[in-house]
C-alpha cells in the first residue's frame, strides 16, 4: 500500500476475492460493468446513503473504494479515513481492473464492460 497525495492506495492486483469493495460510480457506469459482490453507492448520493456502507462493511475489515479511474474513489476514501474507517483507494479504478483481466459483470450478471 502506498500514500499518493495523502490517500491510502492499493493496486488492483492487491485486491483479493474476499475483500470488501465499494463502487462509487454512477448508475449507468455500474449497470454497464462492475465487480460482482461490490456495494454500489454513487458518489453523488454517498453522504445521504453513508449508513448503507456502515451496515454492509466488515467491522474489522478494510473498505476498498473503486471508481472508473481513481479520482472519485480517492475523494470517498479520504472521507472514510476521516471517519476512522480503514479505507483504501483502488489505483486506476475499473479501467485498470478490466485491463488486468479481472472479471466485470453487467446488471444482469453477464460479462460487462467499463463505461
Amino acid at each position: 500500500m502506498h500514500f499518493g497525495s495523502g490517500v491510502p492506495t492499493v493496486e488492483v492486483g492487491e485486491v483479493s476475492a474476499g475483500d470488501f469493495l465499494l463502487d462509487v460510480r454512477e448508475d449507468d457506469e455500474w449497470e454497464a460493468g462492475h465487480v460482482e459482490g461490490a456495494l454500489h453507492i454513487p458518489i453523488s448520493e454517498f453522504v445521504a446513503r453513508y449508513g448503507e456502507l456502515t451496515e454492509a462493511a466488515p467491522q474489522d475489515g478494510r473498505v476498498h473504494v473503486i471508481c472508473r479511474s481513481g479520482g472519485r474513489s480517492a475523494q470517498v476514501t479520504m472521507y472514510l479515513v476521516q471517519q476512522g474507517i480503514d479505507a483504501v483507494n483502488v489505483d486506476g479504478g475499473m479501467q485498470v481492473w478490466a485491463a488486468a483481466g479481472r472479471p466485470v459483470v453487467d446488471a444482469k450478471g453477464q460479462p460487462g464492460f467499463v463505461l
